[in-house]
């Protein structure tokens, strides 16, 4: 069964540019070694109610999500408390990832504010934090875990290979090629039906298309496809014949 995978990921400083996002390429790497991709991703400040309409919407949708970041205990974190509402519950402390917080500060008082840290939309369940023991929460296959790299990506490692192993694909066999299009027609508008054919001929292929600009000038277009080895040199004959015919000059794509 063909699913889509989404992410969110969440915070003021992603959107002022006082930090770089270090998610969306770590996903899409974590999903491609499976052989998955990633559909979608977006990028939401620390606005609550802004959550709790992406996350009801995308719980509708039916869609894997990984969101990263406000799950901690501080006013500016969000995420909690608009899972909640997206979900219509109210918030609870969650027996389990009590557990591990009690692991986590052994010997140290559980202060109100630590049990903040593991109070999750009702019917939740935990995703463990490998790093630090202080747990995520999961709901309608939506995973919620920190905005730190190095918890939130271990986190998202396991929820794909715990619950979504059916779904991986071989990736020795995956093979992708592209040329390297130049000249005054090689420009995707000029190529759309040759696009389009290749598409509805070989639908188990993900063909695309990447324009190169230089300045105001077009540098080339990079046209090629992925899949199955012998789909893929089938289409690329294909396209070469074509691009040939109408006198656009190509090279193999490095």
């Amino acid at each position: 069964m063909s699913r889509s995978f989404g992410a969110i990921i969440i915070g003021d400083e992603i959107l002022s540019g006082k930090r770089q996002d270090k998610h969306f390429a770590k996903i899409a790497e974590l999903l491609g070694a499976r052989g998955l991709r990633l559909s979608w991703v977006e990028y939401l400040g620390d606005d609550r109610e802004r959550l709790a309409v992406t996350f009801k919407r995308t719980m509708a949708a039916g869609d894997v999500v990984f969101s990263c970041g406000g799950i901690g205990n501080t006013p500016d974190d969000h995420t909690r408390q608009a899972v909640a509402a997206a979900l219509g519950v109210g918030l609870e402390l969650h027996p389990e990832g009590y557990e591990e917080l009690k692991v986590r500060f052994a010997g140290e008082e559980i202060t109100d504010q630590r049990r903040q840290l593991v109070t999750f939309p009702a019917g939740a369940q935990i995703v463990p934090n490998p790093f630090n023991r202080i747990p995520g929460f999961m709901a309608n296959e939506h995973y919620f875990v920190p905005g730190f790299p190095q918890m939130a990506h271990p986190m998202i490692e396991w929820a794909l290979d715990t619950f979504y192993r059916e779904l991986f694909k071989p990736v020795d066999g995956v093979v992708e090629k592209a040329f390297l299009l130049t000249g005054p027609t090689a420009y995707e508008s000029a190529l759309l039906d040759l696009m389009e054919r290749i598409v509805k001929d070989y639908p188990t292929l993900r063909l695309f298309s990447l324009p190169s600009l230089v300045g105001k000038e077009r540098k080339h277009l990079e046209l090629g496809v992925e899949g199955a080895p012998v789909l893929v040199d089938e289409a690329m004959a294909e396209i070469r014949n074509e691009v040939e015919r109408r006198g656009i000059a190509w090279t193999w794509r490095p």
